[in-house]
């Protein structure tokens, strides 16, 4: 059976298939699937550069087929960002492993999001302590209690502050940033 039968069967729809390297990166961007499955057919090197340009320039999560086992592709694969990886031997298994995906993939991507929101309350803290010459933890309850005050969402203020400094003189009393336009 092809795999696209398999997936159709499985409840999925294929979008895009036999994808060039340099096309599969922008299809799956443009196309945003759940997951990507890639093949590793005749040529490992072709399925790596698939792999690169789907994790590189996509927003999903890659599973390898393989049709033998390949210990050292696999290796490969997997410091390329392949999440998993799935046989032919195992195609009742296919289901389980693509909602195991999905899952440990939107973890991931929550991760992702919360070390993202971290990083710029932590570059909106140092803002304040420059500004204000306080503490961090000055910093960080002045955060937190114009965020109560204005019924906004801490990161949010947090972006305002950061977005902001650029616009603001580098000491109270100097004129604006003369870089800025």
């Amino acid at each position: 059976m092809q795999v696209a039968a398999i997936v159709t069967a499985l409840g999925h729809e294929v979008i895009a298939r036999e994808v060039d390297v340099e096309d599969v990166g922008s299809v799956t961007a443009r196309e945003q699937p759940d997951v990507a499955l890639v093949g590793l057919g005749e040529s490992s090197d072709h399925a790596l550069g698939l792999i690169d340009k789907i994790v590189r320039e996509a927003a999903c999560p890659v599973i390898v087929l393989l049709h033998d086992p390949d210990p050292a592709f696999l290796t490969e694969a997997s410091r390329r960002g392949v999440f998993a990886h799935i046989s032919d031997d195992d195609i009742e298994d296919w289901q389980g492993s693509i909602d195991i995906v999905l899952r440990r993939f939107a973890e991931y991507r929550d991760l992702k999001g919360a070390f993202g929101r971290r990083a710029l309350i932590e570059r909106a803290k140092g803002i304040l302590m420059e500004r204000h010459s306080i503490d961090e933890g000055a910093a960080f309850e002045k955060l937190r209690e114009r965020s109560r005050i204005d019924n906004r969402k801490l990161i949010d203020l947090a972006a305002a502050v950061v977005d902001g400094h650029r616009l603001l003189p580098k000491e109270p009393g100097d004129p604006p940033n003369p870089e800025l336009p």
